[in-house]
């Protein structure tokens, strides 16, 4: 059975609140659609690429950590790379950020060797409202947990969503574990 797996802890509260901070202090980019395309319909959030940033080499040592756990218990899938930066999404509600359904895989050089997708909790769960984390691995949505530091793991192929934020602002980081297509 293809699951959605929760690692609490994968970061520490006050790791996350280093990225919310390098995220605050960085110059922001409107979130897009794969394929560069932009659709605030679809998509409304800002990011900052963790790679860009100075000193957080230790962000991906840790995802690495984290990935190659989880797809050794869980997935075992054939992963190689990481050919993407790591990004912070800043969800606000004064734009109702959210992110509606979609899976990560697309028809972009990278996003078509898209396998897993790691999703974590950078913001405390009280600093905002709505802004959930939903992943459809089957006909049941699965809610990922909320906690400060957790990681969620799930095949990009998934469908998952961000429901819109009505107070406040959720900050997350994801990144995504590449390999060769599925067989």
């Amino acid at each position: 059975m293809i699951s959605v797996e929760t690692i609490k802890g994968a970061f520490s509260e006050t790791e996350c609140a280093r990225l919310v901070a390098l995220s605050k202090a960085s110059e922001t980019r409107d979130a897009k659609l794969v394929g560069r395309a932009r659709d605030h319909n679809i998509r409304r959030s800002d990011l900052v690429w963790v790679d860009e940033a100075e000193g957080y080499g230790w962000v991906m040592d840790r995802i690495i950590d984290v990935v190659r756990d989880c797809n050794r218990s869980v997935f075992c899938y054939d992963l190689t790379e990481f050919a993407e930066s790591a990004q912070i999404a800043r969800y606000g509600a004064e734009r109702e950020g959210h992110f509606d359904w979609h899976s990560d895989i697309g028809s972009g050089v990278l996003a078509e060797k898209r396998k897993l997708t790691i999703v974590v909790q950078l913001s405390d769960p009280d600093a905002y409202s709505g802004g959930v984390l939903e992943v459809q691995p089957s006909t049941a949505v699965s809610v990922a947990q909320k906690a400060c530091g957790s990681a969620t793991v799930f095949p990009s192929f998934m469908l998952h969503r961000v429901t819109p934020v009505t107070e406040g602002e959720r900050y997350s980081l994801t990144v995504w574990a590449h390999g060769p297509a599925f067989r």
